[in-house]
């Protein structure tokens, strides 16, 4: 049996990503000529040459190429593992993440009013960092809303949220009572990478199976809101985010005929954790729509 340094597999993923011995060595903080030789103890331990280096830079052999997958699920399986132990050793601490415009403090009060011998910590995260957040370890539970890919985890529907549209103040579809999606006939909406998410948030396709408009693509919540505000789209969102008031120079829409989000709180499947038991119990008690949405 071969017994790897995780050091010198985290080193081999670093020249592997860069293909570059000397940016690689900059990012691990380390010389050059200590990161080559690294390199080539990890090699004597696996048994095969895993990288190259050329007059026209470094590249993977095959067998650097078949192990660099590996070696990612070595440094991966490691951290869970390191994650694990740590909270096995406070099983008195849980930290409750929740994402935008979604508020925990009734029920995180709850739960330090029920265990006030537990330390309960929370973490705003982006709209999209629910599952990491779980699967990670930087999270505990997390209160969020659907699409999230329920693989791994435990998630229960706490109660419904309306969606809206979001239009900058003189766009056509201001001030109306409500519209429907045949009112966005033509309307571009912002694209996000996430395919579950983009798809839900856009209702794409359309009843009757034609595409949403397409309209510029964003990394973020704040890109969309500028794009909107320029006038250059508009957007299906949740009420809650806007429940309390909206930016200057955008106002909301009811929307009719679309579903309302679920709002939900997940948890990994494998912690069997009483703090997130009681969590989940006093969420389901205790959370409900911002008042206003």
């Amino acid at each position: 049996m071969t017994d790897l340094d995780l050091r010198l597999v985290r080193y081999f993923t670093s020249v592997a990503s860069h293909l570059h011995y000397g940016r690689a060595a900059a990012e691990l903080r380390i010389a050059q000529p200590s990161l080559s030789r690294q390199i080539s103890r990890l090699e004597a331990l696996v048994g095969a040459r895993l990288l190259d280096r050329t007059r026209q830079g470094t590249r993977l052999t095959e067998a650097g190429a078949a192990f660099l997958p590996r070696a990612h699920q070595l440094l991966r399986s490691a951290e869970e593992a390191t994650a694990v132990a740590r909270a096995a050793s406070r099983p008195g601490r849980i930290t409750v993440g929740y994402t935008a415009g979604l508020i925990v403090t009734p029920a995180v009060r709850q739960l330090r009013h029920r265990h006030p011998e537990a330390e309960v910590q929370t973490l705003h995260l982006d709209w999209n960092g629910a599952r990491a957040a779980l699967l990670d370890r930087r999270a505990d539970a997390v209160v969020t809303r659907r699409p999230l890919v329920p693989s791994g985890l435990v998630v229960t529907k706490l109660y419904d949220e309306p969606r809206v549209l979001l239009v900058p103040v003189g766009h056509r579809l201001a001030g109306r009572d409500s519209v429907t999606l045949d009112d966005l006939e033509g309307e571009p909406m912002p694209r996000f990478r996430d395919a579950a998410y983009d798809a839900y948030w856009r209702v794409d396709p359309r009843p009757g199976g034609h595409a949403a408009p397409d309209g510029p693509l964003v990394e973020s919540l704040e890109d969309k809101i500028e794009h909107i505000a320029a006038g250059q789209a508009v957007s299906i969102v949740p009420a809650a985010l806007y429940a309390t008031g909206v930016r200057a120079g955008l106002t909301t829409v009811p929307l009719r005929g679309v579903e309302p989000s679920d709002v939900v709180v997940a948890v990994r499947e494998d912690d069997f954790s009483p703090l997130v038991a009681a969590f989940r119990e006093v969420a389901a008690e205790r959370l409900s729509p911002v008042r206003g949405a």
